[in-house]
């Protein structure tokens, strides 16, 4: 390695984000790790020495990086592949911070995306940077590349590597440079159809809202002092999760789109065995190690309902398939938090798809013309 080659920058500070620069890094990865204005107190630990320490499947040993920064301009001046592991609430002030210094050369992937590179296409074509004209390519995958925690300022575990990460590009023409570019990064990662097919395909939002909804009273009486899969995921849960997925391959067979049943989903991420859904949690060495969130107040509900079910509900009316699961879940949830996911959460106007079906909505996707 030496100091002229280009750098991975790793956007963000949290346990993903973290996770991925340390690896990388000890791979032989040259790595620039920048966290956005008002979040610099999850970098401070690290700023001087430029050390993560990494422990658990993902490797062991201590990663020291090229640079960590709160300038955006510095950071994106370092590379050309730009990992976003941050949650979807976000993806707006992220952009804000990163538009001035974005480029046609980069290659920005969101880990996972829930739509979110359609949402960063529309104000990037606000700006006049349409993406693979001016603007840079856009990318998503349907799940985190690993499962992993901060265990400390500076210390991040990783229980498990997703061994075939989903990937959709926008626009989807540039797929095959995308996936070149992020191979060498996550071996392993397969080409969806388009970033519409990567946002349905992400699991997070099919599995934590029920979880966590319907081991509401457990969660806030023991604080998350249990683990979330393992007895959380009973066989009541797994059938509500299973209905919900139901309305989600539904919609996408509108859409021409063939997507993955949630148990082998699962599998094909190698979260667990193959067999039906309960089988493949508990069987699954990674995901039975994961505690649940510690209150109501978590990603798992206000990342995954407003930025993922009321999304595919809204575009299931488009396309008129009824989404009553998802629905009834959304209410739930917006009554538990105290918000209203249908005024602000992601829409199909945010995405830039609103009104748009059949061809002239594969006509978008692949290449990124309104």
């Amino acid at each position: 390695m030496t100091s002229s080659m280009r750098a991975v920058v790793v956007l963000g500070g949290g346990n993903t984000a973290f996770s991925v620069a340390a690896k990388l890094a000890l791979e032989g990865q040259r790595v620039v790790l920048w966290e956005a204005p008002g979040q610099e107190a999850s970098i401070a630990p690290i700023q001087e020495r430029r050390q993560i320490r990494l422990t658990g499947s993902g490797g062991e040993g201590t990663a020291t990086l090229a640079a960590v920064t709160r300038d955006a301009g510095e950071a994106l001046d370092a590379g050309d592949v730009l990992v976003a592991p941050v949650p979807s609430y976000a993806h707006a002030p992220f952009a804000d911070a990163l538009l001035p210094h974005l480029r046609a050369h980069h290659l920005l992937v969101l880990t996972p995306g829930n739509l979110g590179s359609l949402a960063l296409a529309t104000r990037l074509r606000e700006r006049g940077l349409p993406p693979g004209e001016t603007g840079p390519f856009l990318a998503e995958s349907d799940t985190a590349p690993y499962v992993c925690r901060k265990l400390g300022p500076d210390h991040a575990h990783i229980w498990g590597v997703v061994p075939a990460m989903g990937i959709g590009v926008f626009p989807a023409g540039q797929t095959r440079p995308a996936l070149a570019a992020l191979e060498p990064l996550f071996p392993g990662s397969r080409p969806y159809p388009h970033a519409l097919a990567a946002g349905l395909g992400a699991m997070n939002p099919i599995v934590h809202p029920p979880g966590v909804l319907m081991n509401a009273g457990r969660i806030e009486y023991s604080r998350g002092e249990f683990y979330f899969y393992e007895e959380g995921a009973t066989p009541s849960v797994v059938r509500v999760i299973e209905a919900l997925d139901a309305e989600r391959r539904a919609i996408g067979r509108t859409l021409g789109l063939d997507l993955l049943p949630v148990a082998e989903a699962f599998h094909a991420a190698g979260f667990g065995p193959r067999g039906d859904l309960w089988g493949a949690i508990n069987g699954s060495r990674m995901l039975t190690q994961l505690k649940a969130p510690g209150s109501l107040q978590t990603r798992w509900l206000s990342e995954d309902v407003p930025y993922g079910l009321r999304t595919w509900a809204e575009l299931g009316r488009q396309v008129g398939v009824p989404t009553p699961v998802a629905e009834s879940l959304i209410a739930l949830a917006d009554v538990v938090l105290g918000t209203d996911s249908w005024r602000t959460g992601r829409s199909l106007a945010d995405l830039g798809i609103a009104g748009l079906q059949g061809r002239a909505l594969e006509r978008y996707l692949a290449g990124g013309a309104p």
